[in-house]
Formats: structure tokens, sequence, C-alpha cells
């Protein structure tokens, strides 16, 4: 007997593939409710290898979907919350327009909401899948947590950032987990090792919001991000805090003290001080655990292993780069932006401290004699103490990426800067390297002082020079 003929477009890439359109008829839903369910999933349209086969012959241009997501899809609870909400606003615009207020209010407070827990547990079975994701995590919620409330910016949406994204660096601070930091035109670039998991994110500098330079940006789709990415990172940092041992939410030490301090000088409400305080990353993290929360050290056998002395090595090293702001006692200036300078010196032992006018939290004053470095950004201090350094904030960074403390002379105020260079470049062999890079290397090696760049410098700048004299001696015999 013969064999039965397939019919054309039932099997292979017209099955495996669905577009937009008939996946939205599918589920049922309309196109924004299919947008935030595909974002919160995390399901993405699919490039078919043959686009015309999966769309049953026809040339247009479509976008396709597996049909295994749509139907994993289909399943969600969340999409019967997608219709309740539907329902709901119907019965809301119809009691606004019967001026049924007592119906209004009971429907508000009916308001149906769902939630995303099960979706994290479903994306990030395990904890380190969840830190791997956790770049773009925090990009988006430290951008939002600079916006303003407008129509398309919920205020709730920008509250909930700012208070996740301080408790992370608080974390940041408590662990001791920065490891690199650079400033570039686009924002401050951060990097942190957390359980053998590397993490870098983006901080935008806080100048004001242009909405027409936004214009263009639709922040419906990057709402429905930040939705599922708040949630996420509410469980990263519970992980986090108890990982140390800490109280979750954050607590500090010493809070009363702290309240009388502020007390003094009073700059917001008395429900917002916690917060403003917890923001000023100027005091300690409260522990579960209040008797003894140092960790026992192990004695580990000792095996003569070159690996095992070059572990020891790195680690004592690690120890020290964690320490390189210890003894440090750093007064910030008003005109120097103070977020990102108090969360680099204390994420490596340091104290920081800046005007009591300029905010909540400050330790010292500008007039403490034990002040070792004072940041500024301007060409001349109004008064200066002979107990301290006068610097750039640039001086700062430097020191973390080069892990050792710099010549302070290179980063007075008024000097020109030596360039800020990316730590996040690797050279290999036959790159060019940078005469900076160089003599960095060779000043961690302890091979020189750092004079090699301005040394190099002038013997450029003579080089220079007599390649233009060489020049105008030429041009004097040609006229002649």
């Amino acid at each position: 007997m013969g064999r039965l003929m397939k019919k054309k477009y039932e099997s292979g890439a017209a099955t495996a593939y669905i577009t937009r359109n008939r996946a939205i008829n599918y589920l049922q839903i309309s196109l924004p409710d299919f947008r935030r369910l595909c974002i919160l999933k995390g399901v993405y349209p699919r490039e078919p290898k043959n686009k015309k086969k999966a769309n049953k012959g026809s040339t247009a241009p479509r976008t396709f979907y597996l049909m295994k997501d749509i139907q994993y899809l289909s399943h969600e609870p969340i999409i019967n919350k997608f219709r309740e909400f539907k329902v709901f606003v119907k019965k809301l615009k119809k009691a606004f327009a019967k001026a049924e207020h007592g119906r209004v209010e009971t429907l508000q407070e009916n308001k149906p909401v769902y939630k995303l827990d099960h979706i994290i547990k479903e994306r990030y079975p395990t904890f380190v899948d969840a830190l791997r994701d956790l770049d773009d995590c925090l990009c988006l919620v430290f951008l939002f947590a600079t916006f303003p409330q407008t129509k398309n910016i919920p205020g709730d949406f920008v509250r909930r950032c700012r208070h996740l994204s301080v408790e992370f660096m608080n974390f940041v601070v408590a662990a001791k987990a920065l490891k690199k930091v650079f400033l570039s035109i686009k924002g401050i670039y951060y990097q942190v090792e957390m359980q053998g998991q590397v993490v870098t994110w983006l901080v935008p500098y806080s100048f004001g919001f242009n909405a027409k330079a936004c214009a263009d940006v639709d922040f419906r789709v990057m709402a429905h991000f930040v939705e599922f990415y708040i949630t996420m990172l509410g469980f990263v940092n519970f992980k986090l805090y108890t990982s140390l041992g800490l109280h979750y939410p954050p607590k500090l030490m010493f809070e009363a003290k702290l309240k009388d301090d502020d007390e003094k000088n009073p700059y917001c409400l008395e429900s917002e001080a916690t917060g403003e305080r917890l923001a000023a990353l100027s005091a300690s993290l409260a522990s579960v655990v209040t008797q003894n929360t140092e960790e026992d050290e192990v004695e580990l056998d000792e095996f003569e292993d070159s690996r095992t002395l070059e572990a020891k090595q790195e680690e004592e090293k690690q120890k020290a780069f964690q320490k390189l702001f210890n003894g440090l006692k750093v007064f910030v200036s008003r005109e120097v932006p103070r977020e990102p300078i108090v969360f680099t010196v204390r994420s490596f032992g340091g104290e920081a401290s800046w005007d009591r006018s300029v905010a909540m939290g400050a330790t010292f004053d500008e007039s403490d004699e034990t002040i070792t470095h004072q940041i500024m950004d301007r060409p001349k201090a109004d008064r200066q103490y002979l107990s301290r350094y006068y610097i750039q904030p640039q001086w700062l960074f430097d020191c973390v990426n080069a892990k050792m403390l710099l010549p302070v002379e290179d980063y007075f105020p008024g000097v020109v800067l030596p360039p800020h260079l990316s730590p996040f470049v690797e050279y290999k062999e036959g790159d060019y390297v940078p005469p900076e890079k160089e003599a960095l290397s060779r000043r961690q090696q302890g091979l020189d002082t750092g004079d090699a760049v301005s040394e190099e410098a002038d013997v450029s700048e003579e080089e220079e020079e007599e390649e233009e004299e060489g020049k105008e001696e030429e041009e004097i015999d040609d006229e002649g």
C-alpha cells in the first residue's frame, strides 16, 4: 500500500512556531497584557530558520514565538488576574459615571492584585541563578530610583526602587564586596563579587530628569520589567542579608544615638527618618546575633603545596584590599556627589561624613582635626587644615582600581588629573598599553615611585620640540 501523503504545513516549522496575533487569540488576552506576560515569564520572540515555512508560505513580516512557550503561558494563573482587572476597570468607570462614591471605595479596596513569587522560583530555581541575572536588574532598579514621579512612571515604583537600591548598597558595604569602580560618560560602573558570582551594574549620575529627551521611550514596557525586578531584588536582598547574619529589613547599630543626633537638626518627618539614615550609608548594620558576630577561624592542615601557598597569598591580598581605606577619615565637601564617595569609602573600611546641612547621617564635622582627607572639586579651599590632604574625587576610584593608595600629589585641587583608566580592560600580548598603565603596573610591583610617566612625557615633549625646530630650519633653508 502506498504511504499517506501528509498535508502541507502540518508538521515541522509551521507547527513549532506561532505568530504573535495567533498567540494573542490563543491566550484570549490583549496585546499589552501579552507583552507584560511575556516579560514576567521570560518568553521572547524567536527567529525560525525558514520564515516562509513557519509563516505557512507567506513572506509577510511576522513576529514568531515557540508554540511550546505559548502553551506554557496558557497555564499561568496571572492571566485570570488580567481578566479580573479588566472587569474591575469597567465597574469602576461605571460607578464613577453614576457618582456612586461608596461603591467606588468598595471597588478600590477589593482591587485585584497578583504576586510574582512563584514566577521568581520558576525562573531562578537556585540563588546562584538569580545572582547571574542580577546585572540587568540592578541597572534598571538604580535607574528608576533616580526618576521623578510622572504619568508613565508610578511613584510607588520609584520609592520601592530607591529603597531596594539602598538596601543593596548597605549590604555591599557590610560584606566589603566592591571590587571595581569606573567613572564613564554614561554613569558609574560598579562591580562586586558575591558567592563567587561577579555582578556589574551602571548607576546614572544624579542629573535633572529631561522629559523631552525621553519622549520616544516606552516607559510602560520598562515598568513591566521593573515590576519583575523589584520582586526579584527583594528576594535577593533577603537572602544576602541572612547569609551575613544581618537583620532584614535592615536595622542600624546605635540607632537610638543616631536618632538623638538627628533630632537636633530635623530634616524630614519621623516616619522617613529611618530610611534617610539608612540611605546615608554612614552607619553599620545591626546583626541578628549580638553576642559574637566574628566567625571562628578553622585551623586547617598545612601542606607544602604551591597551589595552597598561592591561595593563601591571594586570600591575604584580598583581605588587605578590603581594608584599603581602613584608618582613613574622609570629609565630603558640598560640591561633590555624596553617595558614590561615601559608598566607595565605606566599602573599604573607611569613615566618611559631610556637612550636616546637606543630609542626615553625618558622623563628624569639617572642623574635626582627625580627618585625614577632604574630597573637594573646586580650585581652592576656603579654609584649610594642615592635618589633612585636600584631593579631588578621582583619587578614591583610582586607588580602588589600583588596589593600593596612590600618591595624593597628582590629585591636589587645581592639578590636571591623570587619565582615569578603565579596570575592565584586559591587555593581551601585542596590545597597546598606555604608559600610565605600565607605570601603574611597575608601581604595584614596587619597581618605581610613579615618576616614569612624567619622565616619558618630558621625553616626548623634548622630541616634539626638536622636530618643530628641525621643520623651522628646513623652512628657512627653502626660503633662502
